[in-house]
């Protein structure tokens, strides 16, 4: 035991003394530029209300899930969730999630089999990447958003074929060419999986619904804990896929079931998002303001993740600090969440921000760097 310690001890000391050790604290005061709020849910008076008064009327949707799906956790409240959301996507069947993470895991820890090939982006989140390390399916990265590479690695794999992107990249704030992608997928017979967890809300239900490929791509993970401002996550696919994971995937059979209150939130979080539009279109208008500006980034230009480049940790560090003594919050995206030499500033912009904020973030950046 005493050994275990003292390589954990070197390993957090490591990190300390690279300036990059994670730390849980409580959360800063300022100007919220760094959370995934982006149409600001989170803090929206009427949907409060309309939550509160659902649960006034139903009390019961507080109590807890008591146990897995399978034995004693399911309600009909929560499958009613499910064919609405299915309905909503236009898709066959939809299953419900505690996380995004969760999603991810329960779906490329089962789904691919000892023969079969997953094809990464080499920028996809964390939570598929550690799916497909538990699944016997090999696994291939191919160079972000580069179509020619992918389409070099489809012609070398044999077996079933999965290629895993995210329709909006939480660190790059850029999208993926969803319909070349697809039309690759499919002249290859592989099975396109999007996780739309930063592009839903800010566009709709999503940018694969946004474009009418739902018939097309083998399955979609929306997550409800960023522009919805809720919790939890739903895989969107054919019937027989949910089955297969509803049967094989162990983070669905093993894990506690998320209660009523959950899947009541999610309902009413699409009724408010189709019926207040009005977030959606200031987060753009925010976006365009910021982009007018003129600094580098790396982003698109409808992107609310709007990342600069920032070389070497000390340097984004340097940044981050200098706008949190204004009183700005904003994120330094340092290795390991990217890659050395490759740091950077990311921005979140959101509904809620205003033009003389986004005027004042931009000008300290400005003559910071």
């Amino acid at each position: 035991m005493l050994n275990t310690l003292v390589r954990l001890n070197q390993a957090l000391e490591d990190r300390t003394q690279k300036d990059i050790l994670r730390r849980l604290k409580p959360p800063d005061k300022g100007i919220d530029f760094y959370s995934n709020d982006y149409l600001g849910f989170t803090q929206n008076v009427l949907l409060q209300e309309m939550l509160l008064k659902e649960i006034n009327k139903q009390p019961y949707l507080l109590k807890g899930a008591t146990g897995s799906r399978l034995i004693s956790g399911n309600t009909d409240f929560m499958m009613e969730a499910e064919a609405f959301l299915a309905k909503k996507h236009g898709v066959e069947s939809a299953l419900l999630l505690p996380s995004g993470y969760l999603a991810n895991m329960a779906f490329f820890s089962s789904i691919p089999q000892h023969g079969d090939t997953v094809l990464m982006d080499e920028f996809v989140h964390r939570s598929v990447r550690d799916g497909a390390r538990l699944s016997p399916a090999r696994r291939l990265k191919f160079a972000h958003n580069d179509l020619n590479h992918l389409e070099k690695l489809l012609k070398e794999v044999k077996g079933s074929c999965f290629i895993a992107v995210e329709s909006l990249y939480s660190m790059e704030g850029d999208f993926a060419p969803l319909e070349e992608l697809t039309e690759l997928a499919n002249r290859y017979q592989a099975c396109l999986i999007v996780d739309e967890a930063h592009a839903f809300g800010v566009f709709g239900y999503g940018l694969v619904a946004k474009k009418n490929l739902q018939k097309k791509i083998f399955a979609t993970v929306v997550t409800y804990g960023k522009a919805l401002g809720m919790h939890g996550a739903a895989i969107l696919s054919n019937q027989t896929t949910i089955s297969y994971l509803v049967n094989f995937s162990s983070p669905v059979i093993y894990t506690t079931g998320s209660n009523d209150l959950h899947a009541m939130s999610i309902k009413k979080g699409y009724d408010f998002m189709e019926h207040n539009s009005t977030p959606a279109q200031n987060l753009q208008n925010n976006i365009r303001e910021f982009r007018r500006i003129g600094l580098p980034t790396l982003s698109d230009a409808q992107s609310p993740i709007q990342t600069l480049p920032i070389p070497g940790i000390s340097a984004a560090k340097k940044l981050q600090r200098h706008l949190m003594s204004k009183r700005f919050l904003t994120f330094a995206a340092v290795s390991p969440t990217v890659k050395e030499g490759e740091e950077r500033l990311r921005i979140c912009l959101h509904a809620f921000n205003s033009k003389e904020e986004i005027n004042q973030l931009t000008n300290i950046i400005r003559d910071f760097i």
